[in-house]
């Protein structure tokens, strides 16, 4: 199928989609603009129905399937609920094949939209496996989670919603390559000179190596706090299409990707998973020169494990120094721990945890190993602390990371 009738099948999916999903909003982001200097905008797919815009192709590719009762899929994630959900509102079965150690969250979000939670293997592959298995010995369509047409063209709509708008780039997270496939298209089609730049995980890149080499590379192994665009390989489909309509493609690190699910949380007070995150991770990185320029970051979803999200959250505070580890040793009596708390308590501190080890066996039987995870108004503020703590004759020392 080639680009122009994906395109007229994105405007054909936009009036489908139109009575189903939310058009999502679009905000200036001030605290992005001002870090990355250029004039940013945010297209909201975290606030999208099931949480994430993969709800667009699923409900555009089964709204085209007369007859159908139930299909089935694989996914570990959002794939996985937009077929549920568009089971649900379209009077047909959903069978949604998933790894073993998928989230509860995630699964409940299946059942929830009523969808049959079918858990096997131990990775996504294994479940795309057992689901082709399952349409095979059902007779039952498979919905491919990014290389088909019609996905791709749901997908696109967004690229007509944000079309309106005056920018001079979008950056949209690739895994399998079918957001921005269809976003490529409609941007393209409707302003030729809009830069499109995707962004992979460097824990998963084989849309970005396949999009430098020209050719399908698979990877070995990939893993990212950016779950939901985890794949091993992109589609043949999809890979034709960014190599035609797609500017560049960027990889960014977890620490990025943390970074960048904190910010959005602080400073715009909404929850982003890791991959909705790509785009302003890859903004911040200095991998881009958009300076000055007007940028739409596509943030495609929302579901994220709180569990996860608890754990980037303390750790990026550490990384940034508004959290401090300190260790040391402490004589085994009564009052030396009182001592330290009391010098935190002067500079005033704020105690998050406290861990307090007698049986290490590399310490002196007569010493206790103290840590003590604290707020502090900045990352100098430690050496202040050490300081004062050893003035009293006590070792301590900062945990950095």
């Amino acid at each position: 199928m080639n680009p122009e009738e994906i395109f007229s099948m994105i405007k054909e999916a936009s009036s489908c989609l139109e009575p189903v999903i939310r058009k999502t909003p679009v905000m200036i982001s001030d605290a992005i603009s001002g870090l990355s200097r250029a004039e940013v905008f945010l297209k909201m797919e975290n606030f999208q129905r099931t949480g994430s815009f993969k709800v667009r192709g699923a409900y555009y590719k089964m709204s085209k399937m007369k007859g159908v009762k139930s299909v089935v899929a694989a996914s570990s994630g959002n794939h996985a609920q937009g077929v549920s959900y568009s089971a649900s509102l379209l009077g047909m079965k959903a069978k949604i094949v998933m790894p073993k150690y998928t989230p509860f969250f995630k699964v409940n979000a299946v059942k929830g939209y009523g969808g049959e939670a079918i858990l096997h293997g131990e990775t996504y592959d294994d479940a795309y496996l057992k689901a082709m298995e399952i349409s095979k010995e059902e007779g039952i369509p498979f919905i491919h989670p990014f290389d088909d047409p019609e996905i791709i063209a749901g997908q696109g709509t967004i690229g007509l919603e944000i079309s309106d708008l005056d920018f001079d780039a979008v950056i949209v997270p690739v895994g399998g390559g079918g957001l921005i496939s269809g976003i490529a298209i409609a941007v393209k089609r409707l302003k030729p000179n809009a830069k499109v730049i995707g962004v992979q995980p460097a824990g998963a890149p084989s849309s970005y190596l396949s999009f430098r080499e020209g050719r399908i590379v698979e990877t070995d192994r990939a893993y990212s706090i950016a779950d939901g665009v985890i794949v091993k390989r992109p589609g043949e489909l999809t890979l034709k299409i960014m190599r035609e309509f797609v500017d560049d493609i960027v990889l960014v690190d977890d620490r990025e990707i943390a970074r960048a699910i904190f910010l959005l949380l602080e400073r715009e007070k909404t929850v982003v998973e890791g991959a909705g995150a790509l785009p302003v991770a890859a903004l911040l990185s200095g991998k881009l020169r958009l300076e000055g320029r007007r940028v739409v970051c596509v943030i495609s979803g929302g579901n994220i494990d709180p569990s996860m999200l608890d754990r980037i959250m303390n750790r990026v505070l550490l990384l940034e120094g508004r959290q401090i580890k300190v260790m040391g040793v402490l004589p085994e009596r009564p009052g030396q721990l009182k001592r330290v708390i009391d010098v935190v308590a002067e500079l005033g501190f704020n105690i998050v945890e406290i861990e307090h080890e007698r049986l290490n066996p590399l310490i002196h039987p007569g010493m206790t190993q103290v840590t003590l995870v604290l707020e502090v108004p900045g990352r100098e503020y430690a050496d202040l602390l050490i300081s004062r703590l050893r003035g009293m004759g006590l070792e301590f020392s900062q945990v950095m990371f």
